[in-house]
This record gives C-alpha cells, structure tokens and sequence, in this order.
C-alpha cells in the first residue's frame, strides 16, 4: 500500500494518460488510496482495464478508457464519458511518452566507417522515428492538456502533472529523439505553469530516472537475467548505485498534487534520479 504523505484527494477526480504502464499504472492506484476517482487512460484499453480492476478491488473507484494521446477527437470523446461517469477533471497526469527503435543509434560514438557498416548511426535515423517520438511525448502531453484542462478553469485547487526524465537535464547516449523531446516536456511544464498562472491551475513535473519498466527491461538486462553492459554504466553513474523503485516516485507525487504543501509550487522540475543528474562522473 501507498502512504498517502498526508495528501488528500477525496472527491477528486484524477486523469492518467499512459495508465495501463507500470509507473503511470503505479500512480493510478497511489492516487486511488489517496481517495481520488481515476480515469485510468492507455492506447492498449485492457492493460487500462486491469490497472482500473486493481483499483475497484482495493476499495477505490476507477474507469478505464482506450485513449490515442496523439488523437484530439478521440480525446474529446474519452473526456465526456469520463466527464459524465467521473465528473470534471481535478488532475490530469500526462503520462504517454516512450521511445522508438528506429530514433535509436547503435552505438554510443560515431567511428569512421560506421556509415558503410550494419549499424544505426546518426546518419541512418530514421525521420519518421524520430517524428513518432516528438509526437508521442510532446504532442501527447499537449493534446491531453487542451482537452481536459478545460474542466479546471475556474476551479480551485486543480493540477496539471508532467513526466519528464533525466535525459532533459543531461541527454543519453542512443536515444537524442527521446532525450530532446522530453526537454521539449519540461520546457513546456515551465511555459505552461505561466500561461495558466491566472487562473489557479499549477503545472508541475517529475523527472524520474532509471527505473525498470517494460519498455527498457531490455535494455537493461539480457534475456537470462543478467545486467547489460548498459546497466553497468548507468548504476556507476548513480550515486546511489541501484535503479529506483516505482513506489519512490510516490513522496514527489503526492507532495506535488498536495495544494497545502505544495500551493506556492508551480513551474518546477522535480529529478527522482538517485543523484544521477548531480554527478559529473568524477
């Protein structure tokens, strides 16, 4: 079970983009102990489904609903059943991004010869790849935001939560789709916690580091278990020497959504990184 940290959700309504995943799915039930009613909002409607089921089993009270982020008439239609079945949205957590092969190189540096070889260098990205990844998080963290952001309006105590990562500090090797398009998130966190300054709606992010989910597991580990190469780096990289555990990133949540502890808090960033951003490797 989730400590709710003191943060109070009773009578809200929270909407998860990204819900059916592990970490977003982990917030999904967080928010629910917390005595929220939750949208669970995912593209793949039965992992949506089970997450909501987990909820209802737990005592809490949840929807799921197969949302495309990347599709504003169908976000449309998810926000009025959601509207009539949960009522108006207190929270939204914009929680859709990930990665794309295909905006991935297969090595850390470019060497001479690389382009005439079989591996994916700069050269070779592809661009519809890369413009999947921009869209998949940015525009999907956009589209959600105009779309239920409309219920806060006027209404006090409502907020608008991002998923950044640590890449929009420091960008990974590999992946420069993924790591710009997630500085592009917490740009617009910023930005967009301004625009809405007016009218009470605070915009806030998380910035988790590396934790295993089932969209890097296999990066991180080979199929009999071990760690990869790639782990090795990332953990001595990590002053506190392990990946986080999803139920880490609950105290940032919480503290964040909290009006009480955290109603002077709008714009920021906030890394769950084990100090990965802080260290300059030396």
């Amino acid at each position: 079970m989730a400590l709710s940290f003191g943060t109070d959700l009773t009578g809200k309504t929270a909407v998860i983009t990204g819900a059916g995943g592990v970490l977003c799915g982990m917030f999904a039930r967080t928010l629910a102990e917390a005595g929220a009613k939750i949208a669970v909002l995912d593209l793949n409607e039965e992992a949506a489904e089970k997450v909501a089921q987990e909820i209802r089993e737990a005592g809490g009270e949840a929807k799921a609903y197969k949302a495309n982020v990347l599709d504003k008439e169908n976000l449309e239609q998810v926000h009025a059943k959601v509207l009539s079945e949960l009522g108006p949205c207190d929270i939204l957590i914009n929680g859709a991004g990930g990665n794309n092969p295909r905006a991935t190189t297969t090595k850390e540096y470019f060497e001479i010869g690389d382009i005439e070889s079989d591996t994916i260098s700069f050269f070779d990205l592809d661009q519809k790849g890369v413009e999947f990844v921009f869209n998949l998080n940015f525009i999907g963290t956009l589209l959600p935001s105009q779309v239920f952001a409309r219920d806060m309006i006027g209404r006090e105590g409502c907020n608008i939560l991002n998923v950044s990562s640590m890449n929009a500090f420091t960008p990974l090797t590999k992946i420069p789709a993924y790591s710009g398009a997630k500085a592009a998130i917490s740009n617009f966190t910023q930005w967009l916690a301004v625009h809405f300054s007016k009218v009470g709606i605070r915009v806030n992010a998380i910035a988790p580091g590396f934790f295993v989910t089932k969209q890097n597991e296999k990066l991180l580990f080979n199929d009999d278990g071990t760690p990869t190469a790639r782990t090795a780096k990332i953990l001595a990289a990590t002053p506190m020497g392990r990946f986080g555990e999803a139920e880490e990133l609950n105290g940032a949540l919480l503290f964040l959504l909290n009006n009480q502890a955290a109603g002077f808090i709008t714009g920021v960033v906030i890394p769950v990184d084990g100090g990965f951003a802080a260290y300059s490797g030396v």
